[in-house]
């Protein structure tokens, strides 16, 4: 057994379901404090520290923003500095502290501020441990997610066809794992809060997310570590200087004079693509110019920056969405607190309704990965059943849909709560909205972290994969944007002149109005992904044809090149032969550029010192 045989052996016994295992128990560990605070934050503001509730809700949308665009920082120094592993060890022992920090706070009656009527109560010495606990939780959440998802992913080989099937596979489970962890932090942590006490419910949250960040360390032995390698934020600023100082500069009529760094075999090489050509011009190496950095860029280089470009309309296609989540995890809240909560004799607390969509999604899950999915690759011969962006379009349908459902569940709640205020209608008619966005939830949330980490280059998997968050963070602030801008625009035309979302009272106010105009806003925003998602050229698709093409052309010019040296030697009646090897060869070469804009030739010479060089390109490459 060789050296290369031993070493592929090796890889094998890591990574894998076996390893990924670790990361399903952080995520579920993880999760049930997170998902508990995300939905009950609200009301620990409002009855802890007094906010009102445009208040609690702004700064519940403003932490969960940050948390998610933090996640940015986690794949940076994942993908830059640090590996996965370490990355989420590092930003999991701030979360950890953070968490300390808020148990502390919630468990002492002197870290908390005096009622005083106004937006916001705290002030001095309490407002900064609130604020430097809640910094501090956002920022090891964001990190810690900036790299969980990709170095989970790592554990499974997208070049295997078996273990792309798998890797398809992780995302469903990796969504299950959290779900289960949310379920008990909707239910149980959240009950702690509001019956026991908050500071019992942060220390449940704290040492499950120490045991979660524990048992990953412990699994160690069993993963596949990639290390990390060159900045991806400085390779993308590189492309765009280059490409702005060679602005003036013409293209060359064939793209095999593009520069590429064929001895780098650091880095895995991506076929070129015609789209945005602008920035080929960062790959133009001038005559008496050394190839070096912030000189002239790689092919593989500027076709990163593309694909990231290519992404960014899908990124912002799912901003809306976000931002109605971020309605039903404050606004739906506060309806559920002044709603009837007997399930029996059983007080169900406010913030425990979501778990009637996470129950559902722990059954839809398993049916859609053991039914639906073998089913759908049978038609479709897709890994995942169907594309990345197929299930991304379903869950902005689904988003649209549940914001007009909560619309009509408010109408429903405020006409029997003015009609007859001592019986409230049942917390659970929140449930169908909530039912329907949990069902978008799992299509959109998995659809775009599959799609990020599949189509990201190789330097910038964890980086990619925290677009998803970004997502989620803007959705988040526009949330905070789109209240307040709701507010003064209807306070000026409502007869009452007072906004839609003015004040405490949910009774004197048009929440559904607000809900009905979200889901007008979510139906136009699927339009506008619709127009994206048709224009978008998966990268797995360029590269499957590329690869292909490539490999026929490098074989060919061999052939030529070898054939070249036989010409020497023998008689000039093989000219013909050897000419017909060049047709071939550049046949290869216009089939691989297939998608240009405009033709493209490949200019030959019959120059001796022409042909000796363009030999000794490809006996290099």
């Amino acid at each position: 057994m060789g050296d290369k045989e031993v070493k592929e052996w090796k890889r094998k016994q890591k990574g894998g379901f076996r390893a990924s295992m670790f990361v399903f128990a952080l995520s579920a560990l993880d999760n049930m404090g997170f998902v508990a605070n995300m939905v009950s934050l609200v009301l620990y503001f409002i009855m802890v520290m007094h906010f009102d509730l445009a208040s609690s809700a702004n700064t519940l949308t403003n932490f969960m923003g940050s948390t998610f665009l933090l996640s940015l920082v986690g794949g940076f120094i994942s993908d830059t500095y640090l590996n996965r592993l370490t990355t989420c060890l590092l930003f999991g022992s701030l979360e950890v502290l953070a968490l300390v920090m808020l148990t502390v706070q919630a468990g002492l009656d002197s870290l908390h501020p005096e009622a005083c009527g106004k937006s916001s109560c705290i002030k001095g010495g309490i407002a900064v441990m609130l604020y430097t606990s809640l910094g501090l939780l956002a920022l090891g959440l964001g990190g810690v997610r900036g790299a969980m998802v990709a170095f989970g992913a790592d554990q499974f080989d997208e070049k295997d066809p078996v273990e792309a099937k798998a890797l398809a596979t992780f995302f469903n489970w990796l969504l299950l794992s959290s779900t289960l962890g949310s379920v008990v932090g909707v239910t149980g942590v959240v009950w702690v809060n509001m019956q026991k006490g908050w500071q019992w419910g942060f220390s449940i949250i704290t040492v499950a997310s120490s045991i979660g960040f524990l048992i990953l360390a412990l699994g160690k032995p069993f993963y596949r570590i990639k290390a990390p390698g060159d900045s991806p934020i400085l390779r993308i600023v590189q492309v765009i200087v280059v490409a702005f100082k060679n602005r003036n500069l013409p293209l060359p009529e064939s793209n095999e004079q593009l520069y590429e760094a064929y001895k780098d075999a650091t880095v895995e090489k991506i076929a070129h693509t015609n789209q945005m050509r602008f920035l080929d011009k960062a790959t133009i190496l001038q005559e008496n110019f050394e190839p070096r950095p912030w000189k002239v860029c790689t092919v593989t280089q500027v076709e990163e920056v593309k694909i990231l470009t290519r992404m960014l309309p899908i990124l912002a296609s799912t901003i809306i969405m976000n931002t109605c989540l971020a309605q039903l995890q404050t606004f739906s809240v506060s309806q559920g607190s002044v709603m009837s909560k007997k399930l029996g004799s059983f007080e169900v607390p406010s913030p425990s309704i979501p778990v009637i969509p996470l129950f559902f999604l722990c059954v839809l899950i398993p049916i859609y990965e053991f039914i639906f999915v073998p089913f759908a690759r049978k038609i479709t011969n897709h890994p995942s059943g169907v594309t990345q962006l197929q299930r991304v379009g379903v869950g902005l349908v689904l988003s649209s849909i549940s914001m007009a459902v909560a619309g009509i569940i408010e109408v429903k709640r405020r006409d029997q709560a003015i009609k007859d205020p001592s019986k409230p209608i049942s917390l659970f008619w929140l449930s169908f909205q909530y039912a329907i966005f949990g069902v978008a939830d799992m299509f959109t949330l998995i659809g775009l972290l599959e799609f990020f980490y599949r189509e990201a280059p190789p330097t910038m998997k964890s980086l990619s994969t925290s677009f998803t968050y970004l997502s989620m963070s803007l959705g988040y602030f526009l949330s905070t944007v789109v209240v307040s801008v709701i507010n003064t625009v209807t306070k000026r035309i409502t007869p009452s002149k007072q906004g839609w979302l003015y004040g405490s009272d949910l009774n004197k106010n048009n929440l559904n109005l607000f809900y009905w105009f979200l889901a007008i806003l979510s139906c136009l925003n699927f339009f506008n992904f619709l127009y994206w998602a048709s224009c978008y050229k998966y990268k797995s698709e360029d590269n499957s044809c590329s690869k292909l093409n490539v490999k026929a052309v490098a074989e060919t010019t061999a052939i030529m090149v070898v054939d070249e040296k036989k010409h020497d030697k023998e008689d000039m009646k093989d000219h013909g032969s050897t000419q017909d090897l060049r047709a071939k060869a550049k046949e290869s070469n216009q089939t691989s550029e297939a998608n240009t804009e405009g033709p493209s030739s490949s200019d030959e010479t019959d120059d001796g010192k022409q042909k000796e060089r363009n030999s000794r390109e490809w006996k290099d490459r």
